[in-house]
């Protein structure tokens, strides 16, 4: 892999730092990503966006039982996230 350097005012570095720590990527990856999909889009081939539903569609209704307000109700979130 190569090595490239890039020089950045101070409110991009400090914007770069902040997604860098949302995403929990280096900024390394960060940088890659950015560039690989600008130069997709600059060439026409940017691959269309895909929903979560999309890529597990076949896994959407596949749990039989259960109670059918779970995502509603919420009883069911009541002792949600306590140990």
């Amino acid at each position: 892999m190569n090595t490239l350097t890039v020089k950045l005012p101070d409110d991009l570095e400090q914007e770069l730092a902040a997604a860098t720590a949302r995403e929990q990527v280096s900024k390394s990856e960060l940088v890659r990503r950015a560039l690989s999909r600008y130069l997709s889009q600059a060439a026409g081939r940017e691959e269309p966006f895909i929903s979560a539903l999309e890529q597990a569609g076949d896994l959407v209704g596949c749990l039989e039982g259960g109670p059918a307000d779970l995502s509603t109700n919420p009883a069911h979130l009541a002792e949600f996230g306590r140990i």
